[in-house]
């Protein structure tokens, strides 16, 4: 027997600690597709925001516009690692870059959330998330009042 090393053992050691690197690189970024229905006509631009962690301003630090061209749109937010996310959106009627409220809080523009967030209650995080994982996921957001329209 000799001291030179047995070849056929050298490349399996040699895919397993490949394999073994790749399992422990993170993982690849994915696309979130948003469908956003409701939109009313000539409201303004509608804004969407994707949000980790909470649905407040500070958490929500990805996010698009486009003009309201028809009663739905598309955005798509790529490159995001996976994780637990949820969407935000409204169209702002005013165009003045904020979602317009009552005295007492209330929207007075169209909005929604992604997942099972309902109009009745202060919106809630985790009633809004989503897990995504590669390669993505497509979510529909459906905008409406919480007050009628004056």
């Amino acid at each position: 027997m000799s001291g030179a090393p047995d070849r056929k053992h050298g490349r399996a050691a040699t895919a397993l600690a490949a394999w073994l690197c790749a399992a422990a690189l993170p993982a690849a970024a994915a696309a979130v597709q948003v469908e956003i229905d409701g939109i009313e006509p000539g409201g303004g631009p509608v804004r969407v925001a994707l949000c980790q962690g909470g649905l407040s301003e500070a958490s929500c630090l990805r996010g698009d516009d486009a003009p309201a061209t028809g009663d739905r749109a598309l955005f798509t937010f790529r490159d995001v690692p996976p994780g637990t996310y949820a969407v935000a959106a409204y169209q702002d009627g005013n165009g003045n870059g904020r979602l317009d409220r009552t005295g007492l809080g209330l929207p007075l523009e169209p909005y929604g959330f992604s997942g099972a967030v309902g109009r009745r209650a202060r919106p809630d995080f985790a009633a809004a998330a989503f897990a995504l994982r590669e390669p993505g996921a497509a979510l529909r957001v459906r905008l409406g009042r919480a007050l009628p329209q004056r």
